[in-house]
């Protein structure tokens, strides 16, 4: 009998206050470590980098972003979907079945289901969200060297005391998201 082939979807920095959303898609190979695999948040930076090398040693999968100018044009859960989608797509091998993390998924799609929780509940969602924190963060540091005032190394574009800080001191970069309401609020002061 032949093995239904599921994908696993999730996004992360949806909350973030810069940089892009970024969405993964993953299938599991045979042979991966299920016990490892849990939400990204529950996991530690360090710990989540070595999960994610192992997870993409022994799985298909794919990224995908929506940037902050669409975020700002379409919506922060239309740029999640759209940073879904084009994961989903790009993976080289295609799933019988979609499972994506909350309650939303990409119009167009076949053969899916949303979860909530997903990624504290399947293994592929789990995979699929650790690849996706681990992309968006080291991206976040790579930008964190050109503008270090906002401590993007560390917070990753969340909305800590210290970004809050390097925003209403030294202003909105290209990589703000200009709509929500902390960056908002210092470009209207």
């Amino acid at each position: 009998m032949k093995k239904l082939i599921i994908a696993g979807v999730d996004e992360v920095g949806r909350g973030c206050l810069a940089g892009p959303v970024v969405s993964a898609a993953v299938i599991l190979k045979e042979g991966i470590d299920l016990t490892i695999l849990k939400d990204s948040k529950k996991i530690s930076f360090n710990k989540r980098e070595r999960i994610s090398e192992h997870i993409k040693n022994n799985s298909y999968y794919s990224i995908g972003i929506a940037s902050v100018n669409e975020i700002l044009n379409l919506n922060i859960l239309q740029a999640s979907l759209l940073s879904m989608k084009r994961a989903i797509e790009q993976l080289t091998v295609k799933p019988a079945l979609t499972l994506i993390d909350g309650n939303f998924a990409p119009k167009g799609l076949e053969n899916y289901k949303t979860i909530i929780n997903g990624d504290e509940k399947i293994k592929a969602i789990s995979a699929a969200s650790i690849v996706a924190k681990v992309y968006r963060d080291r991206l976040m540091i790579k930008l964190s060297k050109k503008y270090s005032n906002y401590a993007w190394e560390r917070n990753f574009g969340y909305g800590t005391k210290a970004h809050l800080h390097g925003l209403k001191t030294f202003g909105v970069t290209v990589h703000h998201r200009k709509a929500f309401r902390p960056v908002h609020n210092i470009l209207s002061s």
